[in-house]
């Protein structure tokens, strides 16, 4: 039973194996994007404080995104590694893969400790121009995410070992658990326990400790094709270098979101008007973490493409190679097309979730955050496009294309993109046309590298019948 199990990657029908296995991985990704938006909802709602929360919690937002980042980037090299030894059937490897994603996130974990410690406030401070309201509330939410990090990145490992084996289900079960944790908790601790945004801050690292906590048992208890050993838990050389090689493009890859958003964040508060600017720094930090839903839903199948392409890689076998490229961007997209189509829709209520207490000003954000989301959420699917195709190179073991796509769509065209439109009058309304047109030229860019790869990878694979699909 365990064998038919591990070979579902190799045998089930693709287009079917990619919804299964996908939709939960969606749903996970999903999830890891709830933490934030909980957050934001519940702070910004406090009443006076409302308004200085949000700022808070935008400044302390890249150091979480980068704490994700770090901890994905070194899930997806242990994930596509995993994958091709289960593929190669090499169970030394598959033990001594597992044994190292342990120890670095033990690793990554001490890092973003040492920083919560004594980084907060300088990086709080840095971005606030003097409002010492927000750097405090920001200093001591940020404090409190970096020293208990451990559940975050901890859950990215284990998330995975699952994944890599077909388990996605109980990944996202996982997932589900630290979600409604978090949920509660906020509410609990914002309100009734009258915490503020330490309340937040401490619900959401709870939240995170239960998910990992669950991955943990769902791992030791039902993913039998990995075989666990405390001997395999030390640092291998080649091995690291094996998971790093995709790992650290990943890592880069989900890390330029963090300078994306501080980047914006500096752009945003530029603007002349320091009323206009809080407005658009408040604003923006809310969008982005909506806009995390489709970012993270494109992800969930991105992460699907790398544990099934570098499974059936390692195996060499094209059909199946080029049916999941095929069927996987297809999925992407289509998933992307839903989202937008929700987004278009239910844009006015998705912002006023944001600002029910907060009078004038939130009645400001709430226009501003419709606006954004409407305008911004027509590049959905070319960002989708964009990422799937990151997600087969990945699986190629290709480490700096991903991350020359990724430098395109988050740095080198959006920061000067968005400072060009700051230039404008109109600031407020039209900055939110930098996303569509960036997410577009670099769907461009992503299609050329998915033709040269493919040429390069699947057409010299032994398959005469086939035909190819770009």
């Amino acid at each position: 039973m365990e064998q038919v199990k591990q070979n579902k990657m190799a045998n089930a029908p693709m287009h079917k194996l990619l919804w299964k296995m996908g939709l939960p991985m969606i749903v996970s990704m999903i999830l890891q994007s709830v933490y934030n938006i909980v957050d934001t909802a519940f702070v910004i709602n406090m009443g006076t404080e409302g308004t200085t929360g949000n700022l808070a919690l935008t400044y302390a937002f890249p150091i979480q995104l980068l704490i994700i980042a770090v901890g994905v980037g070194t899930g997806v090299g242990i994930n596509a590694l995993l994958s091709k030894k289960l593929g190669e059937k090499d169970d030394e490897g598959v033990r001594k893969t597992a044994g190292n994603g342990i120890f670095f996130g033990l690793c990554i974990y001490a890092v973003f400790l040492l920083f919560g410690l004594f980084g907060c406030n300088r990086f709080i401070a840095m971005q606030a121009g003097g409002n010492e309201s927000a750097v405090k509330m920001g200093t001591s939410y940020l404090k409190i995410c970096c020293c208990f990090s451990f559940g975050a990145i901890g859950f990215t490992v284990y998330e995975r070992f699952l994944q890599s084996t077909g388990k996605t289900l109980y990944s996202t079960v996982s997932q589900i658990s630290g979600a409604v944790t978090n949920i509660v908790l906020d509410y609990v601790f914002i309100y009734p326990c009258k915490m503020g945004i330490d309340g937040a801050a401490w619900a959401t690292v709870i939240g995170q400790i239960v998910s990992l906590i669950v991955a943990m048992l769902f791992h030791y208890i039902a993913n039998k094709e990995v075989k666990n050993s405390v001997k395999v838990i030390k640092p291998s050389g080649k091995i690291i270098l094996a998971i790093y090689k995709i790992g650290i493009s990943a890592a880069l890859m989900q890390g330029l979101l963090s300078v994306m958003m501080l980047g914006m964040t500096k752009i945003l508060g530029t603007v002349t008007s320091q009323e206009t600017a809080v407005l658009l720094q408040g604003s923006f930090g809310i969008y982005y973490k909506i806009m995390q839903f489709a970012l993270f839903a494109a992800f969930g199948v991105s992460n699907t493409i790398i544990s099934v392409l570098s499974f059936n890689y390692g195996l060499q076998n094209k059909q199946r190679v080029k049916d999941c490229i095929k069927y996987g961007i297809t999925v992407s997209v289509a998933v992307a097309v839903l989202i937008t189509v929700l987004f278009e829709c239910l844009a006015s209520v998705l912002s006023k979730l944001f600002g029910m207490a907060s009078g004038a000003g939130g009645d400001a954000i709430q226009t501003v955050v419709a606006k954004a989301i409407r305008i911004a959420s027509i590049g959905y699917v070319f960002m989708a496009f964009t990422v799937a195709v990151q997600g087969v190179l990945q699986a190629f073991r290709y480490a700096l294309f991903p991350l020359l796509l990724s430098f395109l769509r988050l740095c080198l065209l959006v920061l000067p993109v968005a400072y060009a439109f700051t230039l404008s009058a109109r600031v407020v309304s039209i900055v939110w046309w930098t996303f569509p047109i960036v997410e577009t030229v670099t769907a461009i860019v992503a299609a050329l590298l998915l033709k040269y790869a493919y040429d390069k990878k699947v057409r010299p694979m032994e398959d005469p019948l086939s035909e190819p699909i770009v």
